[in-house]
């Protein structure tokens, strides 16, 4: 389910939350965020390789790295792995890794092709949490201040965009905002 919920920075109070996929394009480009819905492809699952993913979407990945730019493109994908007994600690990890408010020195560029992630915009005294599923492009523009929650079974593949080899590495803010908003999981009980 995608899900847009608006949220006070301040104690995690919700303002609004949408579901509609045109609304929430309409919410995020008002604060300078791109979304768009991509085909949802059934030749994509947990067992597609990245090149797999790069070729099942290929027309679609094209056109997006040109017309931002995109000099690198690779797949991200997380899923849960009953023979690996090291699984829920890798998983803990990585989830870790991004939860708390970063910027980015280019635009975050993410394709979710399978499975659910969230991002967290933090814009002014408000929180946006973009719940993106498969078939979700979020543009999160350079130096906004985010993070991103793959819960707490993390279970996705998205395909990401850079204009540089380090695009991706976090410039942490500092501020604790992500520590009084509901992380995912909570996120999609309330619904």
């Amino acid at each position: 389910m995608t899900l847009l919920q608006i949220m006070s920075d301040g104690d995690g109070r919700m303002l609004r939350r949408i579901f509609e996929p045109e609304h929430i394009a309409t919410e995020l480009a008002a604060v300078g965020v791109q979304y768009e819905r991509w085909p949802v492809l059934d030749t994509v699952d947990e067992y597609s390789t990245p090149d797999q993913v790069l070729a099942a979407y290929a027309p679609q990945v094209e056109q997006l790295r040109v017309a931002g730019r995109y000099l690198l493109v690779d797949v991200a994908a997380l899923a849960p792995d009953a023979t690996d007994p090291t699984w829920p600690d890798k998983a803990r990890a990585a989830r870790t890794r991004f939860l708390d408010e970063h910027t980015h020195d280019e635009d975050e560029v993410r394709v979710f092709v399978r499975g659910q992630g969230c991002f967290y915009l933090h814009f002014g005294h408000q929180v946006y949490a973009v719940v993106c599923e498969a078939g979700d492009m979020l543009s999160v523009p350079r130096g906004t201040r985010h993070w991103f929650d793959m819960g707490f079974r993390p279970d996705f593949t998205a395909i990401r965009f850079f204009q540089e080899e380090d695009g991706w590495i976090g410039a942490f803010t500092g501020s604790t905002v992500a520590s009084r908003i509901p992380v995912l999981d909570d996120l999609l009980a309330a619904v």
